[in-house]
């Protein structure tokens, strides 16, 4: 079955090949923050201090989102549709507990189950960095907790509970809103209905981060995808490519957030000039050439006969590619 009218066949596999064939698809995305999300690591907002641009030398803090940070919620929503839809059940198939081994989540994003087999992932994501500086892109905010009688903790107060004084003072640093990470997610060797898996789940993920807040609201901003015969840039360079023209441009001014007509316009540019530096061979759909193909990916998920094809489509894929490969691991050999 064939989905896609606006994107070239030749870009994509029949079926789920065994070994690495050379075929790349790279979704370019911009992560954008609604909330005041965490992404952090022992209580500790994760940044890295790293050059700020590609031609501006000076180091600068950013706010870095590793890729697990990415790419879980996204594999998350992915197994929320398959169990919705009837094509894995939580019983059969729980994450980092127990894998069934042959849907679409476990063959396109991986597992690992001890002596009982693995499948290493065909979607690659690298820790994504903020545009603007770590500085202008976080605040510290004091935590209290209220109690049913009216009375709060707050800032250098105790609470009283019961009579009690109590303590429930407690800062945490949140990421501001409207601060961009650009970020790139590779798919390897991808059939139509990977690719449009794959595509859907970043389309429909919205939060991320911490798993214990309610905050963490992140929109994907899809602008691009580039098919290649090898990985492209990374999001660092791609970020100091960003950061250099909105500066060069006057284009960012802390305290203010930076504008996203601006981000996502540097964006396109900025990876269009880095991709004629590229030494492999690529197609690329960025700015108006892609939304065509946006739109009838979103009209595809968009209803439930689509998004059902998509998974139905997936799944086969999935199962074919188990039984032919996976099957022979958990068979054991004799020595000699």
């Amino acid at each position: 079955m064939t989905f896609l009218k606006t994107v070239d066949s030749k870009f994509f596999h029949s079926e789920i090949p065994y070994k690495p064939m050379g075929k790349y698809v790279h979704f370019l995305t911009i992560r954008v923050t609604e909330s005041y999300p965490l992404f952090q690591t022992d209580g500790e907002l994760n940044k890295a201090r790293i050059r700020a641009g590609i031609q501006d030398p000076k180091p600068i803090s950013r706010l870095a989102m590793f890729k697990r940070k990415q790419s879980t919620p996204e594999r998350l929503v992915g197994r929320e549709l398959l169990r919705n839809y009837g094509f894995m059940s939580a019983e059969e198939c729980e994450y980092n507990v127990k894998f069934a081994m042959d849907n679409p989540d476990c063959i396109i994003y991986g597992f690992a189950i001890g002596d009982s087999g693995s499948e290493k992932s065909k979607v690659v994501v690298d820790t994504a960095f903020s545009i603007t500086a770590f500085d202008e892109s976080h605040e510290t905010f004091t935590l209290n907790a209220p109690y049913e009688n009216g009375t709060m903790a707050s800032k250098g107060e105790a609470g009283s509970k019961a009579g009690e004084i109590t303590s429930r003072i407690n800062q945490q640093d949140h990421i501001r809103p409207q601060i961009f990470f650009p970020s790139i997610v590779t798919l390897k060797d991808p059939t139509e209905a990977s690719f449009l898996y794959v595509f859907n789940n970043i389309l429909r993920t919205r939060h991320y981060g911490a798993q214990t807040t309610r905050t963490g609201r992140v929109r994907n901003e899809l602008i691009g995808v580039i098919f290649a015969d090898g990985e492209i840039i990374s999001n660092l360079r791609w970020t100091q490519a960003i950061y250099d023209q909105m500066q060069a441009n006057e284009m960012i001014q802390p305290p203010e957030p930076l504008d996203e007509n601006n981000v996502i316009k540097a964006a396109e540019e900025t990876v269009q000039a880095l991709m004629a530096e590229e030494f492999i061979v690529h197609t690329d759909f960025i700015g108006s050439a892609f939304q065509k193909i946006l739109s009838e990916v979103k009209g595809l998920t968009g209803n439930e006969q689509g998004i059902r094809s998509i998974l139905e489509m997936a799944d086969s894929e999935a199962k074919a590619y188990a039984q032919k490969h996976i099957s022979k691991k958990k068979t054991p050999t004799k020595a000699g």
